[in-house]
């Protein structure tokens, strides 16, 4: 089993930062990939970013260039440096892990709310 928290969400105006942080506690040993997805209201749960334990990474198109996700093992923390926020960044964000052995899908956060607006 694995447990993630998510902090570091708020209300930031545009063109502001934040960092998202997700602490992993449990079986942190068997983690992969660790990635942030976030869903908006009305609108299905979309991919961010996320990070292999190479340090491999990918993102949504959306945000290419103005976030970026980090790891760090020893820590079992991850974590989304958010720059040039917009407001269709506004979403509750979740933080994800897959283990090597554990659920299709992998294990949630419970969500931080990111609020980006003037």
């Amino acid at each position: 089993q694995v447990q993630l928290v998510e902090s570091g969400g708020g209300l930031v105006q545009p063109g502001g930062s934040l960092r998202l942080s997700c602490a992993a506690s449990g079986s942190v040993f068997s983690i992969n990939t660790m990635g942030w997805y976030r869903q908006a209201p009305g609108k299905e749960r979309e991919l961010v970013a996320k990070i292999i334990r190479g340090g491999m990474s990918n993102y949504a198109d959306s945000v290419r260039g103005r976030f970026t996700i980090s790891r760090d093992v020893a820590k079992s923390t991850a974590y989304l440096q958010m720059n040039s926020l917009k407001p269709e960044d506004t979403a509750v964000y979740y933080c994800n892990a897959v283990a090597l052995i554990g659920p299709k899908g992998g294990y949630w956060g419970q969500g931080t709310q990111v609020t980006v607006s003037s």
